[in-house]
């Protein structure tokens, strides 16, 4: 997650005289960190729900536009089992020319079923048919796969950022635990 650089000073020296001197005396820089750390998370948790928005909208997109191709799919299907069933009934009144017709209908019909089917399965763009397979991680708002691999998500679940995360959602509960302690004092 690209923050830019830290503005803040970070010296070792620094924040060993911190350290000594905020045990003589509270400068309540736990304030100042804590409202850090939940602007963090309130970026993080807006992240999460645009994305969370975001998927929802393209899978409604995709769905409807699949549903209709399959609809067309299934129109073919349903012509080609009638012409099927008349040709048959043609054939078994002996009316075999007319059969034969009925059957080169059906052919057609068949390659116009793949086509359709051919379009059905390459009309969406890669990146559409991706997003439906997709879901958000709670915790960083990074995107997942829902058929990802074991090594994929082991990766991400080990990954600098999602375990930054971890670690800042820890230490804001940990303060806010500390100043509510501090507080009823």
């Amino acid at each position: 997650m690209d923050l830019g650089e830290c503005l803040k000073v970070h010296d070792l020296a620094l924040r060993a005289d911190y350290e000594i001197a905020s045990k003589q005396q509270d400068f309540f820089f736990e304030l100042d960190a804590m409202d850090h750390l939940k602007s963090f998370i309130a970026d993080c948790d807006r992240q999460t729900d645009v994305a969370k928005k975001s998927l929802a909208d393209s899978q409604k997109e995709i769905s409807a536009e699949v549903a209709a191709k399959a609809e067309k799919v299934h129109e073919l299907n349903e012509e080609i089992g009638k012409l099927l069933a008349k040709a048959e009934q043609l054939g078994a009144e002996g009316n075999v020319e007319e059969s034969q017709k009925v059957m080169d209908e059906v052919e057609k019909t068949r390659i116009r079923k793949r086509e359709a089917e051919e379009i059905y399965r390459s009309s969406m763009p890669a990146s559409s048919f991706q997003q439906q397979k997709l879901r958000v991680c709670e915790v960083c708002s990074a995107y997942l796969g829902l058929h990802d691999n074991d090594r994929r998500l082991a990766d991400h679940f080990g990954g600098k950022l999602h375990l930054g995360f971890i670690e800042i959602r820890e230490k804001l509960d940990e303060l806010k635990v500390f100043l509510l302690s501090f507080s009823s004092m």
